[in-house]
């Protein structure tokens, strides 16, 4: 493997930042970009790739990847609708680390020659595919780089349902890169937890006013969840301000238990919230605690997508302290949701303290159980975002 797909399997979730002046589903995006200082305003914020389209159809030529390359070091994805050795060649010479290999336009004979070529040239490659069979076919081609589109390039329609299903499926010794349909932290965080080691992000952070900072936004952690949610106005003002998970209580005993999962807008992920096992319902993740007898939960708890176990949930035990609660939290390894005793006031203080992935409050946030107290809402998510 190349720098390209070395970059992208750094810890954490990766992003390639997309440089494109327009897309044929959304129109005119951003003009007069200037891939120069967008590249390098790119590699400031995190990004660990740059994509750069070099397709008049989307407004790029091959002099914007050399004014990418001229400008950074971050590794570069010429990104067109390549076919022949003498496209892979062009895109070596203005300065690409990898080239985009389309499925959907490529039978498998020349997929497989130009995966040859591409590792002649020193080129990394980013196989994409759109549905299950595109997917398979990449497999079967031994492709160490697959992409996984969620737009239907014929009629422009994103499902990003279809689009985590396939992510999920792939082996864990490829790196896969979700693609499309990524506006918010929710969105790369379901990716990630899905199984994607990156995201690759163009319309988000083109239409943005400032691309750099939409995609700094993007890839900050800690990820927060406002939990022990009842009412849809309590949804509302939650996701208003800012929160990326969003949680409900369904176990009957908790004196904040919601009867169901309420709507949650698009840009956010619903959580269940279960105690011993977890049960039916439409939130996109189950966090299950563990049962303590006379008490409403355990202590801790697990984040499953799918039934798969994603991340720890450390918390205090049921309306009691610990003093060591951070200082365990910060020796607990893999993804770690802090919960227990947050609120506006010490959250970023545990941030500082634990680096956790994401942080959970419920009841400091109330103004009686199951009601929120919009003003600590509010100020809770923008101390943990700060």
């Amino acid at each position: 493997m190349g720098r390209f797909a070395e970059a992208l399997r750094a810890q954490g979730l990766g992003v390639i930042a997309e440089i494109k002046r327009r897309s044929p589903s959304a129109g005119e995006l951003r003009p007069d970009a200037d891939p120069a200082r967008i590249a390098r305003a790119y590699a400031l914020a995190g990004a660990a790739a740059v994509s750069v389209l070099v397709d008049e159809r989307f407004g790029g030529t091959w002099d914007d990847l050399r004014a990418a390359r001229a400008a950074s070091d971050v590794p570069l994805l010429a990104k067109g609708f390549f076919s022949t050795a003498d496209d892979l060649r062009t895109a070596k010479e203005a300065g690409a680390d990898a080239v985009l290999l389309l499925l959907r336009d490529l039978d498998d004979d020349t997929a497989r020659a130009l995966l040859a070529e591409a590792k002649d040239f020193g080129l990394d490659t980013l196989v994409e595919a759109h549905d299950a069979a595109e997917l398979d076919r990449g497999l079967a081609l031994d492709a160490p780089v697959l992409g996984v589109n969620a737009r239907d390039l014929s009629t422009f329609a994103i499902d990003r349902e279809t689009q985590l299903q396939l992510v999920a499926r792939a082996p864990r010794d490829r790196v896969v890169i979700a693609e499309s349909g990524i506006v918010s932290r929710a969105h790369g965080a379901a990716a990630e937890l899905a199984g994607a080691d990156a995201i690759l992000v163009g319309s988000t952070l083109m239409r943005a006013p400032d691309p750099a900072a939409k995609l700094a936004e993007l890839v900050s952690r800690p990820l927060v969840k406002v939990c022990g949610l009842t009412r849809e106005e309590d949804v509302a003002v939650a996701a208003e301000a800012g929160a990326d998970l969003l949680g409900f209580v369904l176990a009957p005993e908790s004196p904040r238990a919601a009867t169901h999962v309420l709507p949650v807008p698009d840009e956010t992920l619903a959580v269940a919230v279960w105690v011993g096992s977890a049960g039916e319902s439409d939130a996109e993740l189950d966090q299950v605690h563990t049962v303590e007898p006379g008490k409403v939960r355990g202590r801790d708890a697990t984040l499953y997508r799918g039934g798969e176990a994603v991340a720890r949930v450390v918390d205090l035990p049921w309306q009691e302290d610990d003093p060591s609660h951070w200082e365990r939290a910060a020796g607990t390894d893999g993804r770690v949701v802090l919960a227990g005793g947050l609120g506006p006031e010490n959250v970023a203080e545990a941030i500082a303290a634990v680096r956790p992935w994401a942080v959970d409050a419920s009841s400091s946030l109330e103004r009686s159980p199951g009601v929120k107290d919009h003003a600590r809402v509010r100020a809770y998510v923008e101390a943990a975002r700060a």
